[in-house]
């Protein structure tokens, strides 16, 4: 079994590794480039679009696990759909924009698909609910958080590997999959941005989180309580950083370099640390997370709410510190 999760790993992160390459070629040969600008944070025009790599790599592997467990079929296709949709409208407006509104509709349609993939599943309504709810907020916040080399693909493999250490057995196939293709990704982004992941990866790997999200919940490994805290730096930041901007009456849904991500690396100067320092927090996360995953609801009530409030404050500290960055 060992060795049946190395090949899987490294064939992810091998197509990923060579979509990457082959995308940044394709993107520079279409002039598909974000250019520098007041609401973006870097520097240099830089092409976009890496992160289909990503998502080639996971339909390779819902291919290949629906070969070798058929039973697994209908589940690995409705899933897949609704990554397509996610991707492809994301891949699409990265070549031609399109509308917030139909962009939004396209991926509260695929949210949709997993709620009910994962309630038809489960017995549960709820269950449906929640995920279909983690799915167009994850989606959105991880558009939101691709702003500086390294951070949405590292944030994004740290919380995978956080969802497939908690489950057993074959469970933890799709989350390290994730890991592996986002590894595969990353060293065409981090430290210096060869290629941006672009709406299509950002959104894509927003829906898969709250996919492996909900199969951690499904496998009864982990409850609701607790099953953001991997995912607490993007969200703490995503939301105060919105609620902030709808409070102040600005056009919330514009593009913007007001999180604190962007502060930081304007105050440093770079990138890298920040990357690092974010990433260091979800370490800490994912060490709670894994911790009081089988204590009782209330402790684990009790670790999300002080992790929650913590988190927050610290958000609400650097943002004073940072107000003038």
């Amino acid at each position: 079994m060992p060795q049946a999760w190395l090949w899987w790993c490294l064939s992810h992160l091998t197509v990923a590794a060579l979509g990457t390459w082959l995308l940044r070629r394709y993107a520079l040969h279409r002039r598909l480039l974000d250019h520098p600008g007041e609401r973006r944070s870097h520097v240099v025009a830089t092409p976009r679009g890496g992160g289909m790599a990503i998502v080639v790599a996971l339909l390779s592997g819902c291919v290949a696990a629906g070969v070798f467990w058929p039973a697994a079929g209908p589940i690995l296709a409705w899933f897949a759909a609704g990554l397509v949709l996610v991707a492809g409208v994301g891949w699409w407006d990265d070549h031609r924009p399109l509308s917030a509104r139909l962009r939004f509709a396209i991926h509260l349609l695929a949210s949709v698909m997993l709620g009910w993939l994962v309630s038809h599943h489960t017995g549960n309504l709820w269950d449906g609910v929640l995920t279909a709810m983690a799915s167009v907020v994850l989606i959105n916040v991880w558009n939101f958080m691709d702003g500086i080399n390294g951070l949405a693909s590292s944030q994004a493999a740290l919380a995978a590997l956080a969802f497939a250490a908690v489950v057993p057995g074959a469970w933890a196939g799709p989350g390290l999959a994730v890991a592996a293709a986002c590894l595969g990704f990353l060293p065409f982004n981090f430290p210096r941005a060869r290629i941006f992941l672009g709406d299509g990866g950002s959104g894509a790997l927003g829906y898969v989180l709250a996919a492996l999200l909900a199969l951690t919940v499904a496998s009864g490994q982990v409850s609701w309580w607790i099953s953001w805290l991997p995912l607490t730096a993007f969200l703490v930041d995503a939301g105060f950083t919105l609620l902030s901007r709808m409070l102040a009456g600005q056009r919330w849904w514009e593009p913007h370099a007001q999180h604190l991500y962007q502060r930081l690396a304007r105050r440093l100067e770079t990138h890298v640390p920040v990357t690092g320092i974010y990433f260091a927090f979800s370490v800490a996360a994912v060490c709670l997370y894994v911790l009081v995953r089988h204590d009782a609801t209330w402790l684990q009530v009790s670790g999300a709410l002080v992790w929650g409030l913590g988190s927050t404050a610290i958000w609400f500290f650097l943002r004073d510190g940072l107000r003038n960055s």
